[in-house]
């Protein structure tokens, strides 16, 4: 009898299991490619993949699981270039890199990637942290977390002092001389061996702080950090290693030899003058402009004893001018991809972004692009995200409404696919 049932089981695991697909009905679909609607739609998913898009409302057959959105608007997951999973804004969060350990940070890090995962965005772009943001990514990848899909460039790059160097505000005596390991550099060796070690630590891309910043514990908030020759020796031996370089650059000067030095994008921008702009478009550079990092900054500094004192006059200098900036570079022609720095705001809240984008002038069918096709070609992921597309991963949100016509319906995600899983 035992072996009787043996046979049988053997019999069923050698037989062709039958693939399940998903039928998503879409009441309206926003595909990421046209700029339109389609009424009346089905995404057909299996495993991963979406295998079909079809008019009408598909009927099931077999084992074929249906997903009502009947009476929602479906989309691409979107993608946001610049967040940092590691952190979130605090008053008095300064104090957080003296009592936290890597794994204290590790599991709020899993805990904002959940986060930013629900609210819509299934791809982004870690722009900087200790480490962890790599082991994150890892967990991700192997199912152990849920969280978006994560390419991270690790630590950023910081000069001896500069925005990023992670000692900043230190007393002496631990303050000591952090190098190339630690992202801190200083001449064109220094650069070289800081993008190798960054290789080694496994980062998928690379940033370097090109000037100084508005939540470093540092006096200057908007120079110029990096050379040019040192920004060069980034980027050239970042293409060796096939990544592509992001430059945090607040003042004008910086984002200019960075630009020049052939970063591929520029991060808040937010003193970018008319020669800048020009440069901008003259080496194709991309601008991503973190308004929602701005506001909130400003806002925050207004709350007494929010941030520490050196922190608290750059943020309601600059933070407010990100969103006028972001205007005129969008309207003399720079081209734009969705980032938010999330981490610098409360996560979840990264579609905000595109109601400040809008506000400034850019119709919201140009803003939803920039956080989907835009962005995965930055990323060299444009076969595989960005559009609902036969052959794509299955990354697939929806809304309640047009966000054509309202924006502001993307900060109320109901749905959540990423991979061909349901998270919400």
């Amino acid at each position: 009898m035992k072996k009787l049932y043996l046979l049988a089981s053997l019999s069923l695991l050698a037989s062709p299991l039958i693939a399940q697909r998903t039928l998503i009905h879409c009441g309206n679909l926003f595909d990421g490619i046209g700029n339109t609607l389609q009424p009346q739609m089905t995404v057909v998913v299996e495993g991963n993949k979406i295998t079909a898009v079809q008019k009408g409302f598909t009927t099931p057959a077999g084992q074929d699981r249906v997903v009502d959105l009947k009476a929602k608007t479906v989309l691409p997951g979107l993608i946001d270039m610049h967040v940092h999973l590691e952190s979130q804004t605090r008053r008095g969060g300064a104090i957080d890199g003296f009592t936290r350990n890597p794994a204290d940070v590790a599991y709020q890090a899993a805990q904002y990637a959940k986060t930013t995962l629900l609210a819509g965005f299934t791809t982004v772009r870690d722009l900087g942290g200790s480490g962890v943001n790599v082991s994150l990514r890892n967990a991700i990848n192997n199912g152990l977390v849920d969280g978006p899909r994560v390419l991270t460039v690790g630590k950023s790059i910081a000069t001896t002092g500069g925005h990023a160097d992670p000692t900043n505000g230190y007393r002496k005596d631990l303050m000591g001389d952090p190098g190339p390991m630690e992202g801190v550099i200083n001449g064109p060796e220094d650069a070289r061996k800081a993008v190798r070690q960054r290789y080694k630590d496994g980062s998928d891309l690379i940033k370097i702080t090109a000037t100084g910043g508005v939540l470093s514990n540092a006096k200057d908030g908007s120079g110029a950090q990096f050379t040019e020759e040192e920004v060069k020796a980034v980027v050239d031996a970042a293409k060796d290693y096939g990544f592509a370089v992001a430059a945090h650059a607040h003042g004008a000067e910086g984002m200019k030899r960075a630009i020049r030095a052939g970063v591929q994008t520029i991060e808040h921008g937010t003193l970018m003058d008319d020669e800048a702009i020009e440069l901008f478009k003259k080496y194709g550079t991309y601008y991503v402009p973190t308004i929602i990092a701005g506001k909130t900054a400003a806002d925050s500094a207004r709350r007494f004893g929010y941030y520490p004192a050196l922190v608290t006059p750059k943020a309601l200098a600059i933070g407010p001018k990100i969103q006028a900036t972001f205007a005129k570079a969008y309207k003399a022609g720079v081209k734009i991809a969705f980032g938010t720095d999330a981490g610098v705001y409360i996560h979840g809240y990264n579609a905000k972004e595109f109601e400040y984008m809008v506000e400034a002038g850019m119709p919201p069918v140009e803003a939803i692009k920039a956080a989907l096709m835009t962005n995965a070609k930055l990323l060299g992921m444009d076969t595989q995200i960005g559009s609902i597309e036969t052959g794509k991963f299955a990354d697939i949100i929806a809304v309640d409404e047009n966000p054509i016509q309202n924006i502001k319906t993307l900060q109320a995600v109901k749905f959540v696919m990423k991979d061909g899983k349901v998270y919400k």
